[in-house]
This record gives C-alpha cells, structure tokens and sequence, in this order.
C-alpha cells in the first residue's frame, strides 16, 4: 500500500491597492505564501504580468521545486552508493510558452555541478543522476520533460 502524504500552504492576496480587482491596472499581484513553522514566502506574478520582481513567481517556485527535489535525491543516491560529495550548485533554467491567456512550460533543465571528494567517483556522480531523477516526486509529477546537464568535478586539494 502506497503511503500518502499531505501537504498545507497558505496563500494570502495581500494586493488590494484599494479598489480590488476593478480593472487590471488596479490592483497588485503580491501574496504571501505560508506553511506551519515556516518563514513567508513573498510572491508576486511574473513581471511580464504585472508583477513585483522582487518577490518570487509561481513559474520560479515550480523549478525551484523541480531543482531541490533532484538534488535532495541525487545526494541521497550519493550517500547510500559511496560518492562523497562536498558541493552542489543547480543553475536551472526552464522554458514557458504562453498562449493567449494561459501557458504552460515546455521543459526545465537542470545544470547541476557537483563536486566530489576522489576522481574514482566521478562516473559514479555521474549515473546517479538517473536513480535520482525517477525518485523525485515533482519531477514525476510535471507534465513537461526535465533534462539534466550535470558536470562533476574533483575537489582540488
């Protein structure tokens, strides 16, 4: 039997400049994302869209999601097979195509670049890649290809 898990957020639109959703111009997109125990998220829509550059975007927050979940696995797959990582940086880039009114993304890559410990671990950083994207729930759950363009180098004595 699967084991189910639940999760809760918040959103408040906290955007209402005064007339609410009167016109398109009159009001912003900021909200606040909440979760139990949890700092707030500050968020906005796209610029594009009239959103706050300064807040997070839900396009950003979905391939944030997609590059944590890859990497949370990766480094499990790394501890249980023996690769000794010492850092990870995800440069991820994903790709929306809007039409008309609605959109969706087209793919996401993800650009890990890893470092290792021992030069006889870098084939192994390497495969790891693959056990570690069919474990990560989010990239599971997307309807869009997710690509993985990993480099891995040797930590320099």
């Amino acid at each position: 039997m699967a084991n189910l898990h639940t999760y809760r957020t918040e959103i408040t639109w906290t955007g209402n400049l005064g007339t609410g959703t009167s016109h398109y111009r009159a009001y912003s997109r900021a909200h606040d994302v909440d979760a139990e125990g949890l700092p707030t998220i500050l968020g906005s829509a796209d610029p594009t869209f009239r959103g706050d550059r300064t807040r997070w975007n839900p396009e950003q927050l979905l391939l944030a999601a997609l590059a944590q979940c890859h990497m949370l696995s990766y480094l499990h797959f790394c501890a249980v097979n023996g690769v000794e990582v010492t850092s990870y940086v995800d440069e991820a880039v994903g790709t929306m195509e809007q039409e008309g009114n609605g959109g969706h993304f087209t793919e996401a890559v993800l650009r890990p670049r890893i470092t290792v410990t021992d030069a006889a671990m870098l084939a192994k950083a390497l495969e790891l890649h693959h056990p570690a994207s069919e474990a990560c729930f989010i990239a599971s759950s997307v309807n869009f290809p997710v690509r993985h363009e990993p480099t891995v180098t040797v930590e320099s004595a």
